[in-house]
């Protein structure tokens, strides 16, 4: 296979772009190792995905004249959709229905035809490959397929051609062809070189696999990574990856809220979910990166605007930087004033108050005010419950960080 993606990397490489490695200072300081960054949310279509979709089209244009078709959570989509118009080929791709608009709508710009079927990336896989079928068009997997592999290996190729120096490379994984890519070709050249892969902990069907864990298509749950969100991992990235992956790690939905936030707040980078988890491995101390030379693959960066209002709430609750408190005040002139006035006291910011008299779990002459409040971190919060607990008010905290 290193031959193979050296040969892909020939044939792609007059339309990706070739975007350097980006070395985070901030990133590199806050944990004691040198940080880069795969900026591939970069790349045309903004994602990885364009790599192994080009390679395959390219490959076998001779198999195309019908058109192609794909299944896919948005990403590879977009890499297909592209790559069929470069070459003239007509392309239609089969997405969930809860497929981020932004990715519709990039897919549509590239003039593919978005049929949404499904619930989950199985689903559309299914139907896609039905069409496929009945209309005998050339079916592009999005991972499970050695051209495509081949394809986003040559990120690999492109990492230690810069830096030969590299002691781990961590990667997002789905369905496992981008980690299966890269570590084919990493293996060959540097053998040292550790491969890390990422999911998250709703969905972690190769996580499973590779740690000999019972494993069911039906275990899944919503994630903000859906671009990793894949139930089942495949045959042929399976195999590759007992061979190439060193080490699997999961991380939560707060973890990667908290990388998305930090890669717009610390690094200027528009992340998705997906592409998001290697730092939320990082920062959730699944992977030791001190004194270490660490290549974090950013695999995407198509993100719906919504959802990325949706993550950074998440973010600032996680990180404490925003919280909400229920209180039951007596229903009286002056109450309200002061218990804001000993919030105020605390440092932390009013952003909204909502009064609710109606609750028959209230006493008589009582009502509940939700206090929803800016804070300076973990810390700033308990120093705010603890000084209003002191004052006499009973404080629940309307979240699971405590």
């Amino acid at each position: 296979m290193f031959e193979e993606i050296k040969n892909a990397s020939t044939r792609i490489g007059k339309y990706i772009k070739h975007i350097p490695l980006y070395y985070s200072n901030r990133i590199s300081e806050l944990y004691e190792g040198d940080i880069f960054l795969k900026l591939e949310n970069l790349q045309k279509t903004g994602s990885f995905k364009i790599r192994g979709a080009l390679n395959s089209l390219l490959k076998n244009k001779d198999k195309c004249s019908s058109g192609v078709i794909a299944a896919s959570a948005g990403n590879h989509a977009q890499g297909v959709a592209y790559g069929a118009q470069l070459l003239d080929i007509s392309a239609k791709i089969v997405m969930p229905v809860d497929t981020p608009l932004v990715k519709i709508k990039s897919t549509e710009f590239y003039g593919a035809e978005v049929i949404l079927y499904g619930e989950n990336y199985d689903e559309a896989y299914k139907k896609a490959s039905e069409i496929a079928e009945d209309e005998k068009l050339f079916f592009i997997h999005p991972f499970d397929n050695n051209d495509v592999i081949c394809g986003q290996g040559t990120i690999g190729e492109e990492i230690f051609s810069e830096n030969k120096k590299i002691d781990q490379i961590i990667v997002p994984v789905g369905g496992g062809g981008l980690i299966a890519g890269i570590g084919s070709f990493v293996k060959e050249i540097s053998p040292s070189a550790k491969i890390i892969g990422v999911q998250a902990e709703n969905v972690c069907g190769m996580t499973r696999f590779l740690q000999g864990r019972s494993f069911s298509d039906n275990m899944a749950a919503p994630t903000l990574a859906e671009g990793i969100a894949v139930k089942k991992p495949g045959k042929r990235t399976s195999e590759i990856c007992k061979n190439v992956v060193d080490e699997m790690v999961t991380v939560s939905e707060n973890d990667i809220a908290r990388a998305v936030l930090d890669f717009i707040e610390l690094s200027k980078l528009v992340v998705e979910g997906a592409g998001a988890v290697p730092l939320a491995a990082v920062y959730a101390s699944l992977v030791d990166v001190k004194d270490l030379r660490t290549v974090l693959v950013i695999s995407g960066g198509n993100i719906d605007v919504n959802l990325i209002t949706r993550i950074i709430n998440k973010g600032l609750i996680s990180t404490g930087r925003f919280v909400e408190l229920t209180i039951s005040l007596r229903d009286r002139p002056g109450a309200l004033a002061g218990i804001t006035g000993v919030i105020a006291e605390t440092g932390a910011n009013i952003l909204n108050i909502e009064h609710f008299r109606f609750d028959n779990t209230l006493p008589v002459g009582f009502t509940r005010v939700t206090f929803s409040l800016e804070t300076k971190g973990l810390e700033h919060i308990r120093n705010v419950v603890e000084t209003l607990r002191q004052h006499g008010y009973d404080v629940n905290v309307n979240s699971q960080i405590f």
